[in-house]
C-alpha cells in the first residue's frame, strides 16, 4: 500500500477517534476533542543530541530545502508555524524532517496540518520554554 495513503488513512482514523465519545449510563467519561488533538511532550531540556556526521549532513540538507519552501511564518507562544505548498513532495519532505528531528531534538512537539484540497500544509514546531529561541538561533528558521 502506498505510504501516503497509509498516512492519510491513519490520520483519518486518529481524527475520527479523537472526535468520538460515549454518552449514557454505561459511559464513565466523555472525551471530546474540540480544538484538535495534540501530542504531549515530557522532554524539558532544550538541547540537540545530534552526533552522527551522516545525520548532521542530512539535517542540514533537509532544513535548507524546507527553509527555501516556507511561504509564511507565524510566531506561536512556544515556537513557530510554517506554511508550505500542499503537494505530496512537500508532505514527504516534512515527514522526513520530523523523523530526523525526533532522533536528536526530543523536546519538539510537531503538528502537521494538511489541507485536503492540496492547497497548503502547516508545520508547527513547539516545545517547552526556550524552544522558540532554539528554532531561531540553532535552526535559523
Amino acid at each position: 500500500m502506498n505510504r501516503n495513503l497509509i498516512f492519510i488513512v491513519l490520520t483519518m482514523v486518529l481524527i475520527a477517534g479523537c472526535n468520538s465519545h460515549k454518552t449514557g449510563p454505561e459511559s464513565k467519561s466523555i472525551s471530546i476533542c474540540t480544538d484538535g488533538c495534540k501530542a504531549g511532550n515530557k522532554a524539558s531540556v532544550i538541547a540537540c543530541t545530534l552526533t552522527s556526521p551522516e545525520l548532521q549532513k542530512r539535517k542540514q540538507t533537509v532544513i535548507a530545502s524546507l527553509k527555501a519552501q516556507v511561504l509564511e511564518k507565524k510566531e506561536l507562544k512556544h515556537g513557530y508555524a510554517f506554511k508550505f505548498a500542499g503537494n505530496d513532495k512537500t508532505i514527504d519532505e516534512l515527514t522526513e524532517f520530523i523523523k530526523t528531528e525526533r532522533e536528536c531534538c526530543s523536546f519538539f512537539t510537531f503538528n502537521l496540518s494538511i489541507s485536503g484540497d492540496k492547497s497548503e500544509v502547516w508545520l508547527a514546531l513547539t516545545g517547552a520554554d526556550g524552544t522558540k529561541a532554539f528554532i531561531s538561533s540553532e535552526m535559523a528558521m
